[in-house]
Protein backbone atom coordinates (compact mmCIF):
# COMPACT_ATOMS: atom_id res chain seq x y z
CA UNK A 1 0.00 0.00 0.00
CA UNK A 2 1.41 3.73 -0.88
CA UNK A 3 2.30 6.11 1.64
CA UNK A 4 0.26 9.52 1.64
CA UNK A 5 1.88 12.06 3.51
CA UNK A 6 -1.15 13.88 5.50
CA UNK A 7 -0.64 17.13 7.33
CA UNK A 8 -2.29 16.61 10.94
CA UNK A 9 -2.96 19.33 13.54
CA UNK A 10 -3.03 17.95 17.03
CA UNK A 11 -3.16 21.17 18.80
CA UNK A 12 -2.96 20.56 22.75
CA UNK A 13 -2.54 16.78 21.84
CA UNK A 14 0.81 17.46 20.32
CA UNK A 15 2.83 17.56 23.71
CA UNK A 16 1.21 14.20 24.37
CA UNK A 17 2.01 12.61 21.33
CA UNK A 18 6.00 13.78 21.63
CA UNK A 19 6.13 12.28 25.17
CA UNK A 20 5.62 9.07 24.00
CA UNK A 21 8.41 9.78 21.12
CA UNK A 22 10.75 11.17 24.17
CA UNK A 23 10.05 8.03 25.91
CA UNK A 24 11.24 5.86 23.08
CA UNK A 25 7.58 4.19 22.70
CA UNK A 26 7.30 5.38 19.26
CA UNK A 27 10.28 6.93 17.12
CA UNK A 28 8.14 8.96 14.92
CA UNK A 29 5.19 11.05 14.71
CA UNK A 30 3.71 9.10 12.19
CA UNK A 31 3.95 6.06 14.64
CA UNK A 32 2.03 7.55 17.20
CA UNK A 33 -0.92 8.82 15.01
CA UNK A 34 -1.04 5.13 13.24
CA UNK A 35 -1.14 3.83 17.24
CA UNK A 36 -4.09 6.86 17.37
CA UNK A 37 -6.07 5.33 14.69
CA UNK A 38 -5.39 1.67 15.42
CA UNK A 39 -6.75 1.80 18.73
CA UNK A 40 -9.62 3.94 17.53
CA UNK A 41 -10.31 0.90 14.91
CA UNK A 42 -10.43 -1.18 18.08
CA UNK A 43 -12.90 0.32 19.81
CA UNK A 44 -15.05 0.82 16.72
CA UNK A 45 -14.85 -2.80 16.62
CA UNK A 46 -15.59 -3.21 20.22
CA UNK A 47 -18.56 -1.07 20.29
CA UNK A 48 -20.38 -2.56 16.95
CA UNK A 49 -20.02 -6.00 18.68
CA UNK A 50 -21.60 -4.97 21.58
CA UNK A 51 -24.30 -2.94 19.74
CA UNK A 52 -24.71 -6.81 17.85
CA UNK A 53 -25.09 -8.17 21.17
CA UNK A 54 -27.68 -5.87 22.84
CA UNK A 55 -29.74 -5.77 19.56
CA UNK A 56 -29.84 -9.81 19.12
CA UNK A 57 -30.42 -9.81 23.47
CA UNK A 58 -33.23 -7.17 22.96
CA UNK A 59 -34.81 -9.06 19.44
CA UNK A 60 -34.63 -12.57 21.34
CA UNK A 61 -37.07 -11.30 24.16
CA UNK A 62 -39.81 -12.88 24.82
CA UNK A 63 -41.78 -10.19 27.58
CA UNK A 64 -44.32 -8.56 26.01
CA UNK A 65 -43.71 -4.44 24.99
CA UNK A 66 -44.11 -1.70 27.34
CA UNK A 67 -46.04 1.34 25.72
CA UNK A 68 -43.79 4.79 25.75
CA UNK A 69 -45.38 6.48 27.96
CA UNK A 70 -45.28 3.73 30.78
CA UNK A 71 -41.57 3.46 30.14
CA UNK A 72 -40.97 6.64 30.13
CA UNK A 73 -43.04 6.96 33.59
CA UNK A 74 -41.07 4.20 34.78
CA UNK A 75 -37.82 6.27 34.25
CA UNK A 76 -38.81 9.55 35.18
CA UNK A 77 -40.23 7.43 38.58
CA UNK A 78 -36.73 5.88 38.94
CA UNK A 79 -34.80 9.37 38.25
CA UNK A 80 -37.37 10.75 41.48
CA UNK A 81 -36.30 8.23 43.29
CA UNK A 82 -32.44 8.35 42.77
CA UNK A 83 -32.49 12.28 43.58
CA UNK A 84 -34.39 11.09 47.37
CA UNK A 85 -31.54 8.71 48.60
Amino acid sequence: MASKAVTVTLGNMAESAQAHITLGRFSTMSEVVREGLRALERQEAMLDALYKAKLEEALADTRPPVPLAEGLARVRARIAQSHEE
